[in-house]
């Protein structure tokens, strides 16, 4: 494979640690014998952009040096490809808050991302398709909808600027709205459509999300499948008493949960809702999402 990487940094994740420590491990890489060409992202949605023209000019090889909205934003910049133009392979240098992809493949720190770039060392990965009334999205990690989704905007809206502290105020805000939500869907070609309220819903390529929360504790990025986690409709108090749970993952053997391995699910959504989709919080009118087995090369 082609020995160029293009690496594209955020310089706003994680507070501003992307740009501090980008320079030397970007430093490290080269030195070890690598060649990078460098971009930083200016604004929303810069990263998509950087990697599809950097694709386009014939690079192959991509490092993500942010958080899981940055690799986020460089995949949607690369799907979706045409094969007979050369798979991508993408590198994470983790600079974000969350940071949970990489957990499902033993990252051990930069050390291991240079030592694997060096190598050429890669692990097959999925990727999952979502697509909405606008157009479709590509992503790695999870979307979910429901009580996760709409913490995660009333956190961005109101409270990002406080990290922790406020996602805890965001909890509390949506659980003093709790209100059972309906999100009716087909999984795969079961013809009979589940449309029973619920907490959240959560269709997943990896065990993590927000860095520390195991949302899909069995779920593995490369079996070709979209672990679907559903929790249903839950009172104040038993969703306090269940929130750390979501923690350690054994909220799934609780009576309202349940789990499935599926391959494509089809919303009938009247209008859009709250989704986050690889830590990114938006609005959508969700129609589908399919797995798309194998299709990504990731360092890690």
């Amino acid at each position: 494979m082609n020995g160029r990487i293009f690496a594209i940094v955020n310089p706003a994740a994680g507070g501003g640690r992307a740009r501090q420590n980008a320079e030397r491990m970007l430093e490290n890489i080269c030195a070890a014998g690598l060649t990078i060409e460098m971009a930083e992202t200016r604004a929303p949605g810069g990263a998509s952009a950087l990697a599809r023209e950097a694709f386009e000019r014939g690079f192959r090889r991509f490092l993500s040096v942010g958080g899981d909205g940055t690799a986020f934003e460089v995949i949607n910049g690369l799907f979706p490809y045409q094969e007979s133009q050369g798979r991508p392979e993408l590198a994470l240098l983790p600079a974000g808050t969350g940071n949970s992809f990489l957990k499902d493949f033993g990252y051990r720190g930069p050390e291991q991302t240079v030592e694997n770039l060096l190598s050429g060392r890669t692990q097959r990965c999925d990727v999952i398709r979502l697509t909405h009334d606008q157009g479709e999205f590509y992503f790695i990690n999870l979307l979910t909808l429901g009580f996760a989704a709409d913490v995660a905007d009333v956190v961005n809206r109101r409270f990002k600027w406080l990290g922790e502290a406020g996602y805890v105020l965001g909890v509390l805000v949506c659980v003093a709205r709790l209100k059972a939500q309906f999100f009716p869907l087909r999984v795969d070609n079961n013809p009979q459509q589940d449309s029973r309220p619920c907490l959240f819903l959560a269709f997943s390529n990896t065990r993590y999300t927000g860095g520390k929360m195991l949302i899909a504790p069995d779920a593995n990025p490369s079996d070709g499948l979209i672990e679907y986690v559903r929790w249903g409709a839950i009172g104040r108090w038993a969703l306090l008493r269940n929130l750390p749970r979501l923690f350690d993952g054994t909220h799934i053997h609780r009576p309202q949960a349940s789990r499935q391995e599926v391959r494509q699910v089809k919303f009938e959504l009247d209008e859009p809702v709250n989704v986050t989709l690889d830590g990114e919080s938006m609005r959508l009118r969700c129609r589908s999402i399919e797995i798309l087995p194998a299709a990504l090369d990731i360092v890690a």
